[in-house]
C-alpha cells in the first residue's frame, strides 16, 4: 500500500533531511515550497534544484511552489523583503527574535492541511504532514513548539470532518537538535545510496548571503549559518556548501569558518553565563 506524506519544504538543511528521511521509509512525498516574500529567495531555487536531483535517482517526490508573496508587505520580520537588516550571532540570541515571521507556521500548516485532506480523501489513504521543526527553534520561535502543533491539530480536526482524523502530523525532530537532525539526514542518504556532499550541496540556510561574481554565497555569520556551521563541526563533517565574509566579500576554507563559528559560540556561552551569574 502506498504511503503518502506533505512535505513543508523550505529547501534548508532540516526539511531536506526530513525529505530524506520519509523517502527512507518508503513514502510518497507531496513537498511544499511557499514564497511568502523572504529575502533568502535562493532557498527556493535550490529546493527546486534538489527535487530534480532526487527525481533523476527515481525517488518518489514531488514538488509545488505556492507564492503568497504579497503578504509580506503587510509583515513585520527582519526575514521579509522590505524588513530590518537580519541579526547576526547565535540561534538562542534576544536580537534573534526579529526573524519571527508573525504566524508564519500557521499560515503554512494552513495550506499544508488543505493540500494532506484533499491527498486523503482522492486516495483513501492516511496522510502524513511533515515538519522539520526542532528543538533548536523552540527558544525563538513559539509555532515551532510541541504545544503549538498540538493545538493547531486540534483546530483543524474541529474545523473539518471526521475524514481529517486520516491526517497526521509527523514532526520527528521536535525535540532534537540541529546536530542530531543532520546525522539523521546523513544516515537517510547511506539508507538511499546517495553522496551526502551532492545532496547537502542544493540546500539553503543562511538568512543573509553574499554576492559574488554574481553568485550568492551564504554568511556564516547569521544565525542560521551559525547554527548549520555547528550542526556539521559536531558531526565532524565539512559542510559541502561554501560560505563568505561579508566584511571583505571573499570565500573562506572550512577552517576559517569553523574556527569564526566557534568563537560566536563561545562569546554567546560566556555572554550567558554572566549574566545568568548576575
Amino acid at each position: 500500500m502506498k504511503k503518502f506524506a506533505v512535505l513543508s519544504f523550505s529547501g534548508g538543511m532540516d526539511s531536506s533531511s526530513l525529505l530524506l528521511k520519509l523517502l527512507a521509509q518508503g513514502f510518497h512525498v507531496t513537498t511544499i515550497s511557499i514564497d511568502y516574500g523572504q529575502k533568502h529567495k535562493i532557498e527556493l531555487e535550490k529546493a527546486s534544484q534538489l527535487i530534480q536531483l532526487l527525481q533523476s535517482k527515481n525517488l518518489n517526490v514531488e514538488h509545488q511552489n505556492i507564492t503568497i508573496s504579497g503578504i509580506s508587505e503587510l509583515l513585520e520580520s527582519s526575514l521579509v523583503e522590505g524588513g530590518d537588516e537580519i541579526p547576526t550571532g547565535h540561534y538562542s540570541e534576544e536580537n534573534m527574535k526579529s526573524t519571527v515571521v508573525p504566524n508564519r507556521n500557521k499560515i503554512f500548516s494552513s495550506i499544508i492541511q488543505s493540500i494532506a485532506l484533499s491527498i486523503s480523501l482522492k486516495t483513501d489513504s492516511e496522510v502524513l504532514i511533515a515538519m522539520g521543526a526542532h528543538a533548536g527553534d523552540h527558544d525563538t520561535y513559539p509555532d515551532c513548539r510541541p504545544i503549538f502543533r498540538d493545538k493547531d491539530y486540534e483546530a483543524f480536526i474541529t474545523g473539518n470532518y471526521n475524514e481529517a482524523k486520516k491526517v497526521k502530523y509527523y514532526l520527528p525532530y521536535i525535540e532534537l537538535d540541529k546536530s542530531q537532525v543532520l546525522k539523521d539526514g546523513l544516515n537517510s542518504c547511506n539508507i538511499l545510496a546517495l553522496d551526502f556532499k551532492e545532496v547537502y550541496n542544493l540546500t539553503h540556510t543562511s538568512y543573509s548571503t553574499v554576492k559574488i561574481n554574481n553568485e550568492l554565497i551564504s554568511d556564516y555569520s547569521s544565525s542560521a549559518s551559525v547554527s548549520r556551521i555547528e550542526a556539521f563541526i559536531n558531526n565532524h563533517i565539512q559542510d559541502p556548501i561554501p560560505y563568505a565574509d561579508p566584511l571583505t566579500n571573499k570565500i573562506l576554507d572550512w577552517d576559517n569558518v569553523s574556527q569564526k563559528v566557534q568563537k560566536i559560540i563561545h562569546d554567546f556561552e560566556m555572554r550567558n553565563n554572566i549574566s545568568k551569574n548576575d
